[in-house]
């Protein structure tokens, strides 16, 4: 694909993302948020189009594509339902971890069962380690020929619908003496495990978040993704592929906004024009706008260098930062737009603006994308 031209692939699961976003999930958008409802439908529309895994290859249940059209039909999932998009989101993160790390074993099992629906979270954060991540304390210890975890995971998007985990432990201690690290595969019917507490959240409100515990729950050694002891490897990883997700999470709600920004000041009439017609108003909208196709441009080539297999650690630091901040600001201009209507929750602008303000928090707040940025510039 050339910077601005799609392939015939992409633009079909683009197109077919859209559709099912604008028949499907668009016309209980609303519902899901005021419900706090996890839309399990749209989970399974998405994969039953063959979207979820569409970049996988044929064998593991994808179709073979590439990252970048994912990326494309996140953000038009996400123009019309935040929860929606960080749900695939996450999802996402998971699979490319088990595509990139994985045995031939675990791919064969896991991605099949991911492509076709079955939702896999990753566990990283804990009450007292989230930017930090090596403050976790969640260990695993040897026991044999596996391992016995004891601990608690905080802020798990989809946990109470998983059915798998990626889950980060300390196993033990490096020359250096500091942390040692271990990514595991834990199916959600092991015994030791189980969903605590649900969190109630601002926005993206049908995303179900909770705290996962770990009760001497044991996992043989052919659980363990990646290496031992390679654990922070595997959070690395899905921390790049999360902030492209969650930055075209922020790309599409961004773009959703305006969408129905544009709509309403060609139809509001105030003081005998339409408010499209006040150059106020035109050259705000496109100032937004501007904003927006330059975030999009930062993913595509985050999404572009993972294809390729280059690095994309910076890349992906800037999509996300430049992509969140966008999306607060057009949805917080988008409200104001429309006025009192903005406020009002007949309209989807209020739950835009809820629905923005995670993406500047998750998969590392947007002060870590800076430290990234910088630390790839020297500057240390």
């Amino acid at each position: 694909m050339s910077l601005f031209q799609m392939t015939e692939d992409q633009e079909t699961i683009r197109d077919l993302a859209r559709e099912i976003a604008v028949k499907q999930i668009e016309p209980m958008a609303a519902e899901i948020d005021e419900e706090e409802r996890f839309p399990r439908e749209n989970i399974d529309a998405l994969a039953e189009a063959g979207i979820l895994g569409c970049w996988l290859p044929e064998e593991y249940g994808g179709a073979g594509t590439d990252f970048l059209s994912f990326v494309l039909a996140n953000e038009e999932v996400a123009k019309v339902c935040g929860a929606t998009s960080s749900i695939i989101s996450t999802h996402c993160v998971s699979m490319t971890c088990v595509g990139r790390f994985g045995t031939e074993e675990q791919k064969a099992r896991y991605l099949p069962l991911t492509a076709a629906g079955r939702l896999m979270g990753f566990a990283l954060t804990e009450a007292n380690a989230g930017s930090d991540a090596s403050g976790m304390t969640t260990k695993a210890v040897r026991d044999g020929d596996g391992w016995v975890l004891n601990g608690a995971k905080m802020f798990i998007s989809s946990a109470p619908a998983n059915d798998f985990h990626i889950v980060i432990a300390v196993t033990g201690a490096n020359e250096r003496g500091g942390k040692e690290f271990t990514a595991f595969l834990v199916d959600r019917d092991t015994p030791g495990f189980s969903v605590g507490k649900h969190i109630p959240k601002m926005g993206i409100r049908g995303s179900l978040t909770a705290e996962i515990v770990f009760e001497d729950c044991r996992v043989p050694d052919s659980q363990v993704l990646g290496q031992v002891g390679k654990g922070m490897q595997v959070a690395l990883a899905s921390l790049d592929t999360g902030r492209i997700c969650m930055g075209t999470q922020a790309l599409g709600i961004a773009q959703g906004a305006l969408d129905k920004t544009y709509r309403y000041v060609t139809e509001r009439v105030q003081f005998g024009r339409r408010l499209s017609q006040f150059q106020d108003v035109q050259f705000g909208l496109a100032e937004l706008q501007t904003k927006v196709d330059a975030g999009r441009l930062l993913l595509w080539r985050a999404a572009m260098l993972k294809d390729q297999g280059a690095p994309y650690t910076t890349e992906a630091a800037m999509g996300k930062l430049y992509n969140s901040d966008v999306a607060m600001e057009v949805t917080t201009q988008c409200v104001q737009y429309h006025g009192g209507y903005g406020y009002s929750r007949e309209y989807p602008l209020e739950r835009m603006m809820r629905d923005a303000k995670i993406t500047q928090i998750y998969e590392g707040a947007n002060a870590i994308q800076k430290m990234v940025i910088a630390r790839a510039r020297g500057m240390k």
